[in-house]
């Protein structure tokens, strides 16, 4: 069993609320119903300051990029914003460092374009919301870009369809590291309906 991991979450202006709320949930969840909670999860900003996401909620990160630990887990959620972020030099730089450190890489929805942007889809298979699939394909000629599913996990990268499906992916990755147990016990406490992959 993994224990003792953190996980940071990247958000930036215009990011789909549910993309990161979701995983941010799920993993909050899944930490505080293990006998010893062993997963810290922190919310990383470019800047200090509160970001404004999509629908007009106002997020106050946990840290900046410039000063966030070293991070086991790196998710990168998606949104309008992204379309912005994917030609944002700082912070491809900053997913490049902390991806090559990390246990595991998972992107939400068009959070797959900012790591298609930083060169780490190359080789790799991914996905992204229905809508942007001809755009990350178009952004990752390198990449086996599969449309129609929740999530594709591709070595140590995981990416998931739109919105809704990082809660799917964040479980898988919760079931991953800590059992299907933890994983159907944060199911339940959020009344959300889950099986493990392949089941």
């Amino acid at each position: 069993m993994s224990t003792g991991k953190t996980l940071g979450i990247l958000i930036f202006d215009e990011v789909e609320v549910l993309d990161f709320c979701g995983p941010f949930e799920v993993f909050s969840v899944a930490n505080r119903l293990m006998e010893k909670p062993a997963l810290q999860v922190m919310i990383v900003a470019e800047k200090s300051r509160p970001i404004g996401a999509r629908g007009g909620l106002s997020v106050n990160p946990h840290c900046r990029i410039n000063d966030c630990p070293p991070l086991d887990i790196l998710l990168i959620p998606g949104g309008q914003g992204a379309r912005t972020e994917m030609h944002n030099g700082v912070v491809l730089d900053w997913v490049k460092e902390k991806a090559a450190k990390a246990e595991l890489l998972l992107s939400v929805c068009t959070g797959s374009l900012i790591l298609a942007k930083a060169g780490l889809l190359d080789g790799k298979e991914a996905t992204t919301h229905h809508a942007a699939i001809d755009l990350l394909k178009e952004n990752a000629p390198k990449t086996t870009v599969h449309g129609g599913c929740i999530f594709v996990e591709s070595g140590n990268i995981i990416s998931s369809a739109g919105i809704s499906s990082g809660i799917d992916m964040s479980l898988h990755v919760v079931a991953k590291l800590y059992g299907n147990d933890l994983a159907r016990k944060t199911a339940d406490q959020m009344e959300f309906p889950w099986e493990p992959a392949g089941e």
